[in-house]
């Protein structure tokens, strides 16, 4: 049985129950057939850790108990998934706030607002109603979702760490002898640096080393 801090290999779809509208998904099939299929997207099995939210709570919840090499359909309240309705987020926004960025406020436009993303609902006149609760909160969800395996390799759980929250790649991250070296990034700030670290040691290792390596460019003509 699956418990909290296991790394598991899963795939999964998910979907509002209601329209069946697919948000999210490991497929790249189920995408394309969703239209939401994006060239740079990464599709294909994840590994994540039971226990650290790297998905929707309420699935993440959800994994305990289940078993490796199984398939299951999971379905989530509103509370368990993006949240009920706040009905105090669904605001009036003054027209001028669109004219500033020449936008044409019209129904089902996602909009940003002094830096809060929302959904217009109604425009008439100088009175924009807009909704800036997530776009599927009070919203029942449904996963459909297969436990591929558990993993227990300490370097796989840590490429597994590095390619989901930095998102690296196989072939950028080099293992040896509880060293671990991937490439200095302009992103990979000290705070990120030192963050990623910390998981690493808390999850995988105490004893596991990170150094940031700068590429060496290729001096041939």
């Amino acid at each position: 049985m699956i418990k909290k801090g296991d790394f598991v290999e899963i795939e999964y779809t998910g979907k509002a129950k209601e329209d069946n509208f697919v948000f999210d998904t490991t497929s790249t099939e189920a995408a394309k057939e969703a239209n939401i299929f994006s060239e740079k997207g990464i599709y294909g099995p994840v590994v994540i850790v039971v226990g650290q939210n790297d998905v929707l709570k309420g699935l993440d919840e959800e994994l305990e108990g289940k078993e490796p090499g199984k398939s299951y359909t999971v379905e989530l309240q509103p509370e368990s998934g993006f949240g009920k309705k706040d009905v105090s987020l669904i605001q009036l926004v003054p027209a001028r706030k669109f004219k500033e960025q020449n936008i044409n406020p019209m129904p089902g436009l996602q909009i940003n607002v002094d830096g809060a993303v929302g959904t217009v609902r109604t425009a008439t006149g100088g009175r924009i109603l807009v909704d800036f609760n997530h776009p599927l909160s009070g919203r029942e969800l449904v996963y459909e979702l297969k436990i591929n395996k558990v993993i227990t390799d300490k370097n796989e759980k840590t490429k597994s760490i590095l390619k989901l929250h930095l998102n690296l790649k196989n072939e950028d991250i080099t293992i040896e002898n509880d060293v671990v070296k991937i490439p200095a990034k302009p992103q990979f700030t000290k705070e990120v640096q030192d963050n990623i670290i910390k998981k690493l040691k808390e999850l995988v290792s105490h004893d596991v080393k990170i150094e940031f390596v700068t590429p060496v460019k290729d001096t041939k003509k």
